[in-house]
């Protein structure tokens, strides 16, 4: 199935879903023009590149189905279609619907969802200018989400990271970063070497800090070096800093 020439051009860009027929279920969300809804089952079919999307779209034509396929919206501009696109992937992200997408939307980690005590945090947070010796900062961006499904933020803040021997450089205190935000802030207790093939990592016993360290740090504001990726950070970046690297 394909759309004529005339259907094309008066769809504009839209918002798409491909749903499996035997549970009536979407299980791809996408944005696209012209028959770029039709293009996942003829990838399938055509390469034997394997993806989840891809895998499940063989599953059901084995099975003697076809894949469904629905439009959302159309009639959009293409920005407005990326927009759609992102708020469904981060709807059914955060409510952690079975999707088969291998990213979440446009900018939907600057604007996607947040509980509101995240929102109020990001537009008033104030900065963080200073950082003790006996400090780290430890970001969590790629398990925080977990922890809106009954996981603590210590949970997910406490190992295995890749760093110098934290014993000896004194850290007592680990600060939880989330998209350039501090969310909790850690007494350490000991510190434990955790062998895996790699490398040594460490990862920490401890608990919330006291109230006075806490408040030096808690819900405060870093900047963070653009295409920065190391998890461990033992000083505060300026933005100047990303001046002089240009």
């Amino acid at each position: 199935m394909k759309f004529d020439h005339k259907t094309c051009e008066e769809m504009n860009h839209y918002v798409y879903a491909l749903i499996d027929p035997r549970d009536n279920k979407p299980f791809y969300v996408g944005e696209g023009e012209k028959n770029r809804v039709f293009d996942h089952v003829d990838e399938a079919g055509e390469t034997s590149n394997e993806t989840d999307k891809l895998d499940l779209i063989r599953e059901i034509k084995d099975e003697g189905y076809k894949v469904d396929h629905v439009i959302l919206w159309h009639g959009l501009d293409k920005n407005t279609a990326l927009i759609i696109e992102a708020s469904l992937l981060d709807f059914a992200s955060y409510f952690k619907f079975d999707l088969t997408n291998l990213v979440r939307g446009h900018h939907s980690s600057v604007f996607g969802a947040m509980k509101v005590e995240e929102i109020i945090r990001k537009y008033n947070a104030p900065p963080l200018d200073e950082l003790g010796d006996d400090c780290v900062i430890i970001n969590i961006n790629k398990r925080y989400r977990e922890t809106r499904n009954d996981v603590s933020i210590y949970d997910v803040t406490k190992g295995h990271w890749p760093m110098a021997n934290p014993n000896r450089k004194g850290i007592k205190y680990v600060l939880a970063e989330y998209k350039s935000f501090i969310v909790e802030v850690f007494e350490v207790e000991i510190w434990e070497p955790v062998d895996t093939e790699k490398r040594t990592r460490w990862e920490f016993t401890g608990k919330v800090a006291p109230d006075e360290i806490k408040r030096k740090y808690f819900n405060r504001k870093i900047h963070k070096k653009r295409g920065a990726s190391f998890p461990v950070s033992y000083n505060l970046q300026k933005p100047s800093d990303d001046k002089k690297m240009v």
